[in-house]
């Protein structure tokens, strides 16, 4: 009876330890990774720009609305959000996959290009992976979210949310989404995360529409001015 005690007690050990190592590893390992990571996208994005090799969203030499060539799982933008805190700042992929989502935020293939006429649609990590919408919640309408592809800044106005829907409701990405309040075709910006914090039984949703633009060599736009 005691070797049946003694090693139903180890298991229960061996268990418990076992549960606060994968706990360690969702809430800090993880977002030490995720953090280093997108901090490699950003220098990268920094790196390819110094040296021109930048794929702007909107070149003169083609016409306004014509696609950028965005690569799957390649950074292409940064977005600030000053709302997140100053020294927030993420590198945007393309592509959705759950590779590209631990790297930083994902642009969703099918909407618009950044700067571009449509829907630019970004989703994000609530938690684990560096938890970059973490504080979503706290977004308001009026909030700036601003995103620089190299060449140019783009100032975007946040018109509604947070708004709770569920993950099967993909209208929130559509050109013209229908519950954001936009009747007409514009420049918007859509960014979804999860809900509740540590779930996915919902999705939480911003819309935006482009309130600005103007070359980087103009310096940084006022929203990210302290």
């Amino acid at each position: 009876m005691r070797v049946i005690v003694r090693t139903v007690s180890e298991l229960c050990i061996t268990v418990g330890t076992l549960i606060v190592l994968f706990v360690v590893y969702v809430l800090f390992w993880t977002g030490v990774k995720a953090d280093s990571e997108m901090d490699d996208q950003i220098d990268l994005l920094h790196q390819q720009w110094s040296k021109g090799a930048v794929h702007p969203t909107a070149a003169a030499s083609r016409a306004p609305e014509e696609p950028a060539s965005y690569k799957y799982g390649k950074p292409f933008a940064i977005m600030y959000i000053p709302r997140l805190g100053f020294t927030w700042n993420k590198p945007v992929l393309e592509g959705t996959g759950t590779g590209v989502l631990k790297k930083g935020l994902a642009h969703y293939a099918r909407t618009a290009r950044l700067g571009q006429k449509g829907n630019f649609a970004v989703a994000g990590h609530r938690r684990t992976y560096g938890d970059p919408f973490q504080a979503f919640p706290t977004l308001r309408p009026g909030d700036a979210v601003v995103l620089t592809d190299g060449t140019t800044w783009f100032t975007y106005r946040i018109d509604k949310g947070p708004y709770k829907t569920v993950p099967s409701d993909v209208e929130v990405i559509d050109p013209v989404p229908r519950k954001s309040g936009y009747t007409r075709p514009g420049r918007y910006l859509t960014l979804t995360t999860c809900d509740p914090e540590w779930g996915h039984s919902h999705r939480l949703i911003v819309w935006a529409h482009m309130a600005s633009t103007q070359p980087v060599e103009a310096g940084e736009p006022k929203a990210l001015r302290r």
